[in-house]
């Protein structure tokens, strides 16, 4: 897969992105999938997922994401599907369920000695804390916690099924939130 083979980034207007990365092992920068969520006005989503190579011969996450090193062969590498995002993400606000996904873009780029994309990030973790304190102690806000308290239906650990959730918790949260306290996506 080459650049000009990477998926078409879905057309606007979007409110709203949501992102997650799944990485081949513990290391940030071994991102082997990305996911955008875009969030449109009436509340629907439009997802993007490419798998990409993150030129690793350590898969030990394999056994959680089912991702295999045959998988992304031919995938493009991260500084392809940055060039892609980097445009169509900018000066958007962008969710990422907890600091993970931020950080590893951040390693990738350190890795690439290429620039960190120019995004507004926020944290649905923080939007789902603050919309449900009730459950903390309670399994807390992850992912996997907030799918059954809030009745979501997503596939964990594949990169586009937790973008599209991270929105989701977002999406709920708008319901339950006073316009006291503004999503960050949300102009007071």
């Amino acid at each position: 897969m080459t650049q000009k083979n990477l998926p078409q980034f879905p057309v606007g207007p979007f409110d709203f992105f949501a992102l997650d990365v799944e990485t081949a092992n513990s290391a940030r920068a071994s991102i082997c999938q990305i996911g955008v969520a875009g969030v449109r006005a009436d509340r629907s989503i439009e997802t993007w997922v490419t798998y990409v190579d993150p030129q690793t011969t350590d898969w030990s996450c394999t056994r959680i994401l089912g991702i295999t090193q045959s998988m992304v062969h031919q995938a493009p590498r991260l500084p392809e599907v940055l060039g892609l995002l980097g445009q169509q993400l900018e000066n958007r606000i962008i969710y990422q369920h907890s600091g993970f996904d931020r950080s590893a873009i951040q390693a990738g780029c350190t890795l690439y000695g290429i620039d960190m994309p120019d995004w507004s990030w926020a944290d649905s973790v923080q939007v789902a804390r603050r919309a449900w304190p009730e459950l903390r102690g309670y399994g807390g806000h992850g992912l996997a916690s907030l799918k059954e308290a809030l009745g979501l239906s997503f596939r964990h650990h594949d990169a586009g099924e937790d973008a599209r959730a991270a929105a989701m918790v977002v999406i709920k949260a708008e319901e339950v939130w006073t316009s006291a306290q503004p999503l960050p996506h949300r102009k007071v």
